[in-house]
């Protein structure tokens, strides 16, 4: 439990960093040069206005020196962030399974925020992401037994692990690249974005082909009945483009997270 609080205050300070890099990334501009400041005043952020949700309540939500209302999007950040990690290591331990969903859910919720403002999901955290999906691969169990299918299963588990996370990224990748070029050739219109072909990499590298199929259907689903009820509140209708990088990170982190525990709970229903 001791771990899992430490990860949790972790994910605190890693939510704050992302709340930089889902403001500055699709403005191209440093993540490290100014320090934070504020976007109306321009004055910059002192340390002790800078603390993980604490600041933001003591604070009132605004800047301290114009007053200018804070987005609530930043204490929630950091504040599933650091739910997350916890979750994280409180699941699967404080060692390289624990770190890895950790990391999972840090590049997660980057991409939900960043598709949800701004309509784009930066390469620093889909490609960097399969990139240390990669990483992780050799010194973590294979999510599946789906490697099994093209390598014999006599090998060393890191080999199946990293060919777990290259072929769930690609092969999830390409199969959603694929639906969307023939969504293309049939409408006539783009229904999916390159960024959302990316996305998949990441969460394929991660949790292997059958748990990123789990996130597209989870994620369409949820799209389908979000966005529906959205645009009929709306009244946009196909005017709105559906942020589905959103949608697809926000299934991937509920799969990550807890898909053992529901899957567990639907076979102990079934068996009851």
């Amino acid at each position: 439990m001791i771990e899992a609080v430490l990860a949790g205050l972790l994910g605190l300070l890693v939510g704050s960093f992302l709340n930089v890099c889902i403001y500055r990334l699709p403005r191209d501009l440093s993540v490290v040069r100014p320090r934070s400041h504020c976007p109306s005043c321009q004055r910059t952020i002192a340390w002790y206005d800078n603390v993980p949700i604490a600041s933001y309540l003591w604070l009132g939500g605004k800047c301290r020196w114009c007053r200018t209302p804070y987005s609530i999007s930043y204490p929630l950040v950091e504040f599933f962030t650091g739910v997350s990690f916890f979750f994280s290591v409180l699941s699967k331990g404080w060692n390289p399974l624990g770190w890895k969903l950790c990391v999972l859910s840090a590049i997660l919720i980057d991409l939900i925020v960043t598709d949800l403002f701004d309509r784009i999901l930066p390469d620093e955290f889909t490609l960097g992401g399969f990139l240390m999906a990669l990483v992780f691969a050799p010194f973590t169990p294979p999510p599946s037994q789906f490697s099994t299918l093209f390598l014999p299963p006599t090998l060393a588990t890191w080999i199946h692990s990293l060919a777990e996370a290259l072929l769930g990224g690609l092969i999830s990748a390409t199969l959603l690249w694929l639906t969307g070029e023939v969504y293309l050739r049939i409408r006539k219109r783009e229904g999916l974005g390159l960024g959302d072909v990316k996305m998949m990499l990441v969460v394929g590298g991660f949790l292997g082909l059958p748990g990123a199929l789990m996130t597209v259907f989870a994620g369409s689903l949820l799209g389908a009945i979000l966005g529906g009820l959205y645009m009929l509140v709306t009244k946009k209708g196909q005017l709105y483009e559906l942020p589905f990088g959103t949608f697809l990170g926000t299934a991937a982190l509920g799969i990550a997270l807890f898909g053992e525990y529901v899957l567990s709970w639907y076979l102990d229903l079934l068996t009851s």
